[in-house]
């Protein structure tokens, strides 16, 4: 007897993404990655805390200077490459669009990804699609497990660097794209950390 060999399911469009309902019902949130839907893993407490903090200092530093720009926290994201395919979600994205009733964030300026040793891989595989959108200037990712944070900067000519800048305990991060500065130390404020 011969057996046959099950053909792979078919990849999911962004489309059909957006319309689905999972089967799973513990409320974890959904990533679309090259066409197969991803639960992403559940974060600790330290990562809810950075990510509330984070959310608070933009939140804040936008108010303060009355722009127009907005800080959203888990945003939809539909990187230009693979498009169809795609549907990512970081932990916040910042952008300077008019609100809208979509599920992307239109023309993010900023993400942020916490990373976390639950989901390092999916958190690193995310930032090579982001530098493909067009209006994205900066990606940070920070760490849940020690003081540090990676920024990528879009340079002037529109190119990515081949590598982040590196913060450490006692720097100072820039964010240029909303020319927001804060110690980098004020991100770990509520966590095991600001204890050390």
């Amino acid at each position: 007897m011969v057996a046959l060999r099950k053909r792979p399911p078919e990849p999911m469009t962004l489309t059909e993404f957006l319309a689905w309902e999972p089967k799973d019902r513990s409320g974890r949130t959904w990533q679309l990655i090259d066409g197969e839907p991803l639960a992403m893993a559940p974060g600790n407490e330290t990562h809810g805390a950075i990510q509330n903090e984070i959310a608070a200092l933009l939140r804040n530093h936008l108010l303060e200077r009355d722009s127009p720009c907005r800080s959203i926290t888990e945003p939809g994201i539909v990187p230009q490459t693979g498009a169809s395919r795609n549907y990512r979600v970081p932990d916040i994205g910042v952008t300077c669009a008019p609100p809208s009733d979509g599920h992307a964030l239109p023309e993010p300026v900023l993400l942020v990804e916490i990373l976390s040793p639950s989901n390092a891989k999916a958190t690193r595989a995310n930032v090579w699609p982001y530098t493909t959108i067009p209006s994205v200037r900066e990606i940070t990712v920070v760490h849940s497990t020690r003081i540090e944070a990676e920024l990528l900067r879009r340079h002037p000519d529109g190119n990515w660097p081949d590598g982040p800048q590196i913060f450490g305990p006692g720097d100072t991060l820039t964010l240029s794209s909303i020319d927001f500065v804060a110690p980098l130390s004020l991100l770990y404020r509520t966590t095991i950390f600001a204890t050390r």
